[in-house]
């Protein structure tokens, strides 16, 4: 089998795996392990990471034995995995948002529509299809720059909505409260995704019972306003808008897959994304007992074109059941647009 096959055939089984209901352990299990030799044969600086630890990869047989790449790596290396010598040009490229003056990640992307039908796929897998939704977007300081992978998503989102409602919101909030009214009146199923700050202008300016719209927070204060905890924001828009939960989407630059929480703040992963923790002290330590704090380690199998094995900066706990939860971020790391502060 030549390497550009092997690479066609996990694309196809990355996709049938992102089309499940519900995660499928020993498949994601193989997938991941197949992604992991494939990207060891084939991405250099990810060779030499594993090789500058000392990994010897015939003894990698589990998940937990293979090596995570630090998130910071997309900051200062063009990451791509190729075949056979190749260098792909990009489609296109994510960037993140960062603060003025910092150094930002880059993401390459090969092919952008794998990236969005992963995206549809573990929306879906949640939610149900996008057309049944009137899909909305208060994303100012993501639609104000180029690159957000955020705003591919929701664009694609938008589209695929057969509701001439959908679109995207920027400050005019009076607007926006008169159609999400108007579809709460019509019972049109609506989600309203949008950054912290925005949404917490809007719940400032036109505190309004929404109790029958999905409103889904993706984090980012983007210095607009004081830090607060996923807590604190969820507590005060519920009661602004009269709703029984908050919902909350949670991605990045690095991923191509999504998790998403129908509230409470426990996300459950998409079924091509898979998250663990490694001790704060330890970085090459997973933590295998459920429940303890750490750092979240995720297995994105969407990213077998750059790399699928990601060491963040995030803190969270990770449940028995794979569901997990974010709890802020170290201390040393950069300030970032989906920052919250630790609960």
């Amino acid at each position: 089998m030549t390497l550009n096959t092997l690479r066609k055939k996990i694309k196809a089984k990355v996709l049938d795996l992102s089309l499940q209901k519900m995660p499928i352990t020993g498949a994601f299990e193989a997938l991941a392990l197949e992604i992991f030799k494939y990207q060891y044969g084939q991405n250099d600086l990810y060779h030499q990471y594993c090789s500058l630890l000392g990994k010897d990869i015939s003894k990698i047989k589990t998940i937990d034995a293979i090596p995570f790449l630090p998130i910071q790596f997309f900051k200062n290396y063009v990451i791509k995995t190729n075949f056979e010598g190749e260098n792909w040009q990009e489609k296109t490229i994510f960037t993140s948002s960062g603060t003025t003056g910092a150094t930002t990640s880059q993401h390459f992307v090969r092919n952008l529509q794998t990236y969005l039908q992963i995206a549809r796929n573990g929306f879906q897998s949640f939610y149900g299809s996008i057309e049944n939704y009137c899909m909305i977007g208060l994303l100012p300081a993501y639609a104000e720059r180029t690159g957000s992978s955020l705003i591919a998503m929701v664009d694609d989102f938008v589209k695929i909505s057969p509701y001439p409602q959908s679109g995207f919101f920027l400050y005019d909030f009076k607007q926006l409260i008169e159609i999400l009214k108007e579809n709460q009146a019509r019972q049109i199923p609506t989600v309203l995704i949008g950054v912290s700050f925005a949404l917490l202008d809007l719940a400032e300016q036109y505190p309004t019972d929404l109790s029958n719209i999905i409103i889904m927070e993706t984090g980012g204060m983007k210095g607009r306003r004081e830090e607060l905890t996923r807590n604190e924001l969820h507590t005060y828009l519920k009661k602004a808008f009269k709703v029984n939960q908050i919902h909350a989407e949670y991605g990045m630059t690095e991923l191509f897959s999504q998790a998403y929480s129908v509230g409470n703040g426990i996300f459950h992963p998409s079924p091509t994304l898979r998250a663990y923790t490694r001790d704060v002290t330890d970085p090459l330590c997973l933590l295998k007992t459920p429940n303890r704090q750490g750092i979240l380690n995720l297995i994105d199998l969407g990213n077998f074109d750059t790399i699928s094995f990601i060491a963040t900066d995030d803190l969270g706990r990770v449940q028995a059941d794979g569901s997990f939860e974010v709890l802020g971020r170290l201390d040393h790391s950069d300030i970032r647009g989906c920052n919250l502060l630790v609960l």
